[in-house]
């Protein structure tokens, strides 16, 4: 089940980029400062990225099973190592009570490790799935599946979610999202680039396979890749883009039932919403009201042979990682090596880790938490967080651009920031979910039909202010601006994100970052739409919010213009909450460090850095990263966040701060002229 509320979270994936700042120095201690990883052939003042991180950058090639390889990548392992000793506790206590969270995560790992039992099985576990679609016989069936299937995770077509109302935060709404298309996004259907035309061709050549692999002749199996195609290209036609789809008020359609049913007439929705076990709304927000009435033509145009190879094709695709080898490898062969560049797949027990963490996280974070969380690291972590919040509201104050009475809802919307740190206060009750040692796919599909019931019972309910959107391992923290709440799990509060041997330098450089990155969030172009309240209305008087929209075009048009690889840009509309996150999350840091300082002595060099220069190389440091060429021409198309050097050279570009720090003046490639750089918090 898709969730489609407004989340900004300091990385996307494990692919993806993060805020890493520090690392563990064993011959030395925990210093904060890699000095190995510099190379001093390159200024400072002239590519601080490569200065702070080229040796590491040639010293440190991609494993053949990863996108991207840099310091985020290296403290996950670490922390996937944790992780695996707490599954071979759970594997060797026979003894846990059914329900337990030993039990659920014992079995649920046990059964993904089963290669043997995977093999003898084949694809029998979805025979029943399977039996579903072919008993289809006219567009009237389709409805009951797509009920069923949305409940299992699968989403065909559209997504259907109970969040809270972006317009009304106190309560929940039923959102109906676009869905229902396997390519990245839908310029990889639709763009010119020889590229995408080549990734196209390779789409149908793997749905051809994977039929294949299910039994199909090649001739057939040839036709259903084709129809299939045919059917996600006009589904992708009515889809936003990826850009659109940061525009918040266009998904904002709040449309009566009748309405709904009145545009959508081919949908039964009193029997979808018999399947989905949820009272009838009276009305839903409807994300994209065009594709919705695109899948309603398409449900009786299109034929039913065709409908039941794309539900048979949405099946498999979404399950064929909890399946036998030939079935994961060829979905790897293109969602892993083709889209993304990856050689290979990750050892098994990291996957089945991973889809662990994501099917029964709770589970796993009781145990987690009960022996890797300190509550020291959370102390200290709050503590800085109240001083990156000072440090905010003198900044607000401080905007000669806002009016008293802009600056005034700022400030009440700072000061109404929820804080979760660690681990939730409430434990997801699990009573309801059985793991079992029967299948694999059997325990994956009953936890996403676990996850679904647990979201339709939210509607009619008070809204839960304890729910978190990631779970306690997770490196990673977000900002949820319908709560507005900034969120950090226990994974993120160690070594190197938050190093209590290190200098406070390094620290604000680092954490203090990660915790300005969230707040800024709330400020960012989409964040600053939302009230206190998290509800999605205007507080700003229209000429703040003009000058606020001039600010941040300055971003927009200075990340359009950086290459990262071949001749491909950035998208810097794509990516504009995140640099703009960057940029106010790096400065209010700054800040809130410089605060820290009064009344003490002015710190010490260390390795022959002043404290200002640290928390500059400690920020760049994180961003050391290699990536693959393909991963990165999927990922500025698709990603929100930008790709790592830009992240580096960017947001200190735009800092007068770093230029004292460094020396860097007119003429140096680092230099921005004053009227050419953006300071927005």
């Amino acid at each position: 089940m898709k969730k489609i509320f407004i989340q900004s979270a300091v990385i996307v994936s494990l692919a993806g980029l993060c805020l890493a700042m520090t690392r563990f120095t064993p011959a030395g201690g925990i210093k904060g400062v890699d000095l190995s990883n510099f190379d001093n052939t390159i200024s400072p003042r002239t590519d601080f990225y490569t200065y702070v991180n080229g040796t590491w950058v040639k010293k440190n090639p991609i494993p053949a099973s990863e996108a991207s390889w840099g310091s985020f990548n290296e403290l996950n392992d670490r922390n996937q190592a944790n992780l695996h000793h707490l599954l071979d506790d759970a594997l060797a206590n026979t003894s846990a009570p059914a329900g337990s969270p030993a039990q659920m995560v014992r079995d649920f790992y046990a059964m993904g490790m089963d290669t043997v039992k995977l093999e003898k099985e084949g694809i029998t576990p979805l025979n029943d799935e399977f039996k579903k679609i072919s008993d289809m016989k006219t567009p009237a069936d389709i409805t009951p599946l797509l009920a069923h299937e949305g409940e299992i995770g699968m989403d065909p077509l559209f997504a259907f979610d109970v969040s809270q109302d972006m317009k009304d935060s106190k309560t929940y709404a039923v959102y109906l999202f676009q869905s229902g298309t396997g390519l990245p996004e839908k310029d990889y259907y639709l763009g010119d680039e020889p590229m995408l035309k080549e990734i196209r061709q390779k789409y149908v050549d793997h749905m051809a396979k994977t039929f294949v692999l299910l039994g199909d002749k090649n001739d057939a199996a040839q036709n259903e890749a084709k129809a299939v195609m045919a059917i996600e290209t006009e589904l992708a036609k009515h889809s936003m883009a990826a850009v659109e789809l940061r525009n918040i008020n266009a998904m904002y359609n709040k449309m009566t039932v009748q309405e709904v049913k009145d545009m959508t007439p081919n949908i039964n929705w009193t029997a979808y919403f018999k399947v989905t076990g949820i009272v009838e709304p009276k009305e839903l927000i409807v994300a994209q009201p065009d594709f919705m009435k695109s899948v309603n033509a398409m449900l009786t145009s299109v034929s039913m042979d065709d409908w039941k190879a794309y539900f048979r094709w949405h099946l498999i695709s979404n399950t064929a990682g909890k399946l036998n080898k030939a079935l994961a490898d060829e979905h790897f062969a293109f969602y892993g090596t083709v889209l993304t560049g990856v050689k290979e797949q990750k050892v098994r027990w990291k996957r089945i880790l991973e889809q662990t963490d994501r099917s029964v996280g709770d589970a796993l974070g009781q145990l987690y938490v009960a022996k890797y969380f300190t509550a020291d690291s959370k102390k200290r972590v709050n503590e800085m967080v109240g001083n990156l919040i000072t440090a905010y509201r003198e900044r607000i104050q401080s905007r000669d651009w806002m009016t008293e009475d802009t600056k005034k809802m700022a400030l009440t919307k700072l000061d109404k920031i929820t804080r979760k740190l660690g681990y939730t206060d409430k434990w997801k009750d699990y009573s309801t979910l059985s793991i079992k040692r029967d299948s694999y796919l059997a325990n994956f599909l009953r936890c996403n039909e676990y996850e679904s019931k647990r979201n339709v019972a939210k509607y009619g309910q008070p809204v839960d202010h304890t729910e978190w959107g990631m779970t306690p391992s997770t490196i990673n923290a977000y900002y949820n601006p319908t709560m507005n709440e900034i969120v950090f799990p226990a994974g993120i509060m160690q070594p190197p994100f938050f190093n209590p041997d290190a200098d406070d330098a390094v620290n604000y450089g680092a954490m203090g970052s990660v915790i300005g990155h969230e707040i800024t969030h709330g400020f960012d172009d989409e964040g600053s739409q939302f009230d206190a309240d998290g509800n999605l209305k205007n507080w700003w008087t229209d000429d703040d919010k003009k000058k606020f929209e001039a600010k941040t075009k300055i971003l927009v048009n200075q990340f359009n213009q950086y290459v990262v690889v071949d001749s491909a840009h950035v998208n810097g509309e794509l990516t504009l909450g995140e640099n703009i996150a960057d940029l106010g999350g790096l400065t209010i840091a700054y800040y809130a460090f410089q605060h820290s300082l009064q009344g003490k002595p002015t710190p010490a060099k260390i390795d022959g850095f002043t404290a200002e220069q640290r928390f500059f190389i400690s920020w760049a440091q994180g961003w050391r990263t290699n990536m693959r060429p393909e991963y990165i021409k999927q990922m500025i198309k698709t990603n929100n966040h930008a790709p790592a050097m830009t992240r580096v050279i960017g947001p200190l570009s735009n800092m007068k701060e770093f230029y004292a720090a460094f020396g860097v003046k007119e003429g140096d490639k680092m230099w921005r002229k004053p009227a050419d750089r953006a300071e927005i918090w």
